[in-house]
């Protein structure tokens, strides 16, 4: 009964299994479940198999997942997560985003201005380099400062050795430290995408919903000295129907779970946390949809942010609502008092008892800090604040760096801060004073510091003038101050850096509250993790740190209300959809599908659901048959879903996945692109 117990208590906390034998877990590629894979599906990866899964995922730019699909570097991801870029690289007269783009031969290949692909070359544990450089009568503060300087040392020494994009990566909330080294692909160019009207078919009416019927796919091309980029490592493709509880495997980069969370914690999310973020989205929404009714152009250029707001903000709204239900709570306060009880009778582990009372500490602090920013929402500012911030860092050592400004990321970091992609006045002045007017009603008008921001101007007049007296829109000026010092930023009379340098002391001195309760709950959760590896053994995952991780699952449908839902949809039940929503949009299919829905065969499996653990981040994640063959790509999970960060739940939780048969036949039907289809897999 011990051991049932403790399996309970690792799937609440770490969320190893809710139902003990779910299919659950974001593993890591080196501690991957094999006596479960066996025992439960009958299947035993080999290591050439693994590298091979691991190799052939990317990372795509700063969030999101994708893979490779030839030899010659295609890579295959999400529309959605590919918006950005098509965002920067659409015009008034060609709206990539919203129309689609085909590159008929490599020459029409269109460079995106800042994207980076990662591809993770090896991992390897670090967590007693890091644990030594921390004392115990270090403040935390002090400890917060030495296990940065300990992973800028191991960062650095790795980037040196191995010209590899090195990171420390925190895993278990602080228990363990594994350092990833990356392949970078800094020259990636758009080859294929379809239209909105298909990717996005729906709309936001139908995100997060299923039955789905929409093809959320695009390919890129990474290149290496000017060529498409030999890739030995791919995944060929099998665009076989998908069959009841088929196996499937899912890697891909999980932005964030927390179920590791104490119950404190978890009362801050849902009454704190969660209703402050979901009125700052609510807000911004409502700002993107007024500024896209002044025009068809304005709302191009929004189109793409009120994408990921509106997604954002139905993101939060599910996990707030999963918080709330209170049999979620009931069980986590059952398995944590069960963990408490045996750390307070073990006679190792009875100082570890105090950590969750330091988390708790923590949210009460926590709690003081919500209101209070120091930046604001605007490109303009954020090139100012990173100049003023980099020109700082940039005085200290490399281990006294903020882990941003080290030398690890430096060149992502000035990738994305000489970006050539367009910067709109309007949308900038539009989005610059809502930001700080939210400041004038956070602190109030009479705020000495908010007199100084606005210097006697109402937030409108005054983001116009910061705009209207600013040069930072120019990439050479930004190149040109990004190679001066802290001097040449002070002297500078760019209003935006102007502003920045003025927010600078407010900035440091609430991302220094912040780190230093980051380090007390990392700590705090260092000695929990402790504490359930030493009562319940090391076989559960860590959360998700954006990081490359491997779900596996089964195709399967469910039950919602009574109802059976199917496990897959066909390329002909999107049309019906069409139909009996009228064609009206979102619910209208693209041209290019209605000239030939002769020649597409209907019965093409579409979109399908299984049972893989999955979150924010898997998106454009490759889902691979017991072969390592693609068979689908994810790009969202059922409302169902949303509460997984914090607990995994099979039923009726579903990953949806777009079907390679669908991206297969609709390229060659739809699209005229004989060519990309024949290059998948190869």
């Amino acid at each position: 009964m011990q051991r049932q117990c403790g399996k309970i208590v690792l799937g609440c906390l770490f969320g190893l299994c809710a139902a003990i034998y779910a299919d659950e877990g974001m593993w890591l590629f080196n501690q991957l479940p094999m006596e479960r894979l066996r025992d439960r599906h009958n299947f035993e990866p080999t290591d050439e198999w693994i590298e091979h899964l691991r190799l052939a995922s990317v990372r795509f730019g700063r969030g999101g997942s994708a893979s490779f699909v030839s030899s010659k570097g295609l890579v295959i991801t999400n529309h959605h997560v590919g918006a950005r870029t098509l965002q920067k690289l659409s015009t008034l007269e060609h709206n990539y985003y919203h129309d689609g783009f085909h590159a008929r031969s490599h020459a029409d290949e269109i460079p995106a201005p800042d994207l980076e692909l990662f591809q993770l070359v090896s991992i390897e544990d670090v967590t007693e380099l890091v644990a030594k450089a921390v004392e115990p009568e270090m403040t935390a503060a002090e400890a917060a400062a030495a296990r940065r300087a300990a992973i800028a040392r191991i960062e650095s020494e790795s980037l040196e050795t191995t010209k590899l994009r090195s990171d420390v990566i925190t895993l278990y909330g602080g228990g363990r430290y594994h350092l990833y080294r990356y392949r970078r692909f800094t020259d990636v160019r758009l080859v294929w995408s379809p239209e909105m009207a298909t990717a996005f078919f729906g709309g936001d009416a139908d995100n997060f919903e299923y039955p789905r019927y929409c093809l959320d796919v695009c390919l890129f091309r990474a290149y290496e000295n000017e060529k498409p980029a030999e890739i030995e490592h791919f995944f060929r493709v099998n665009d076989a129907a998908p069959t009841a509880n088929q196996l499937v495997f899912v890697p891909g980069n999980p932005y964030r779970t927390e179920r590791i969370l104490t119950t404190a914690a978890l009362k801050f999310e849902r009454d704190k946390a969660l209703p402050n973020r979901l009125d700052y989205l609510r807000r911004r929404e409502i700002l993107l949809q007024q500024y896209s009714l002044d025009g068809d152009e304005q709302k191009r250029r929004a189109s793409g942010q009120l994408f990921g707001t509106q997604n954002g903000r139905k993101r939060s709204m599910g996990a707030l609502q999963g918080l709330q239900d209170p049999e979620f709570f009931a069980l986590r306060e059952r398995v944590e008092d069960e963990l408490r009880d045996a750390v307070r009778n073990h006679p190792d582990l009875k100082a570890n008892s105090v950590a969750w009372d330091k988390i708790a500490d923590v949210q009460r602090r926590q709690e003081g800090l919500l209101g209070q920013y120091a930046s604001f929402h605007s490109q303009l500012y954020t090139i100012a604040e990173t100049l003023v911030v980099k020109a700082i860092e940039d005085e200290k050592e490399n281990e006294e760096r903020l882990p941003e400004y080290r030398a690890s990321g430096r060149h992502s970091l000035l990738k994305r801060l000489f970006s050539p992609a367009p910067i709109y006045d309007d949308l900038e002045l539009a989005s610059l004073a809502d930001s700080l007017a939210k400041h004038v009603e956070e602190h109030g008008a009479d705020d000495p510091f908010v007199q100084q921001i606005l210097d006697g101007k109402s937030p409108r007049h005054r983001a116009a003038e910061l705009i209207a007296n600013t040069k930072l829109a120019d990439v050479a000026v930004r190149k040109k101050l990004a190679e001066g010092d802290r001097q040449t930023l002070l002297d500078s009379d760019d209003s935006m850096l102007q502003l920045a340098w003025l927010m600078q002391d407010e900035w440091r001195r609430l991302r220094t509250a912040r780190d230093e309760l980051k380090e007390i709950e990392r700590q705090a959760y260092a000695q929990i993790a402790d504490a359930l590896f030493t009562v319940y053994g090391e076989s559960a995952y860590p959360d998700a740190t954006g990081t490359l991780r491997l779900a596996f699952g089964t195709i399967k449908g469910y039950d919602e209300e009574g109802k059976t839902i199917p496990a897959f949809t066909t390329i002909g039940d999107a049309f019906a959809d069409e139909d009996r929503h009228s064609a009206e949009t979102p619910w209208k299919l693209p041209a290019s599908w209605h000239a030939v829905r002769e020649k597409i065969d209907l019965s093409t499996p579409l979109n399908f659901v299984s049972t893989p653990d999955i979150t924010g981040g898997n998106s454009g994640s490759p889902v691979l048959n017991r072969e390592g063959e693609l068979v689908g790509l994810i790009f969202d999970g059922n409302i169902q879903s949303l509460t997984q960060g914090y607990l995994y739940r099979e039923e009726p939780a579903r990953a949806v996945s777009v079907h390679i048969a669908a991206v297969l036949e609709l390229l060659r039907e739809a699209y005229d692109a004989d060519h990309l289809a024949d290059e998948l897999g190869r």
